[in-house]
């Protein structure tokens, strides 16, 4: 962009009642009251907001068989029928949350999304599973299948193992019989209602 095109700026018109500090140094207990009593809005729309981008990611099968969302959908029913706890089925669910906004670092983003909820080992598990997943493909693309045993002998090195040998890589089944989002809606509504 050179310094001659016209530079759209954006405007806003701040709402009645909002704080009213324009450096946050500058901001008061009063103005916290009111950022925060939105903020309790945002802690509460997180369910709506996860749902909406799983429903988001049903677009996406980037050349696989099946679709993200189908992809993450039975993962979770393969380790529900393996009789994992509610937790670990939303790490399931939520694992490739962000392959649409980050195809190449996804993992970073689910984990970001499930850290305040769960264990250190399921947090570690949804945050490592792409280089463990890539044991099963990366040599097809010149890279190093072997990358995960840089984790070799970390605590949750099993845990991670796991998930992607039995729940992740094999679900890319379109034949394999796959609930819908909706019978794990209420699993992400009371999961993300709890009280940190």
């Amino acid at each position: 962009m050179t310094t001659s095109e016209a530079i759209p700026f954006y405007t806003i018109t701040t709402a009645e009642g909002a704080a009213t500090f324009r450096r946050m140094e500058d901001s008061t207990a009063e103005d916290w009251q009111v950022i925060m009593a939105d903020h309790q809005k945002l802690t509460d729309g997180v369910a709506d907001n996860v749902l909406t981008q799983l429903r988001g990611i049903e677009t996406a099968a980037g050349g696989f068989a099946v679709d993200r969302l189908f992809h993450s959908l039975q993962t979770a029913y393969r380790a529900e029928v393996d009789g994992k706890d509610e937790k670990y089925l939303v790490c399931c669910l939520l694992h490739d949350i962000g392959d649409l906004l980050a195809p190449d670092n996804h993992p970073a983003i689910a984990a970001g999304i499930v850290k305040p909820y769960v264990s250190e080992a399921y947090h570690w598990m949804v945050e490592q599973h792409g280089v463990f997943q890539g044991y099963y493909f990366w040599h097809h693309l010149g890279g190093d299948r072997h990358a995960r045993d840089a984790f070799d002998g970390h605590e949750f090195y099993d845990v991670c193992d796991e998930f992607t040998a039995k729940y992740d890589m094999p679900a890319f089944d379109p034949d394999f019989a796959t609930p819908t989002l909706e019978y794990y809606e209420p699993l992400v509504r009371s999961f993300f209602a709890r009280q940190l």
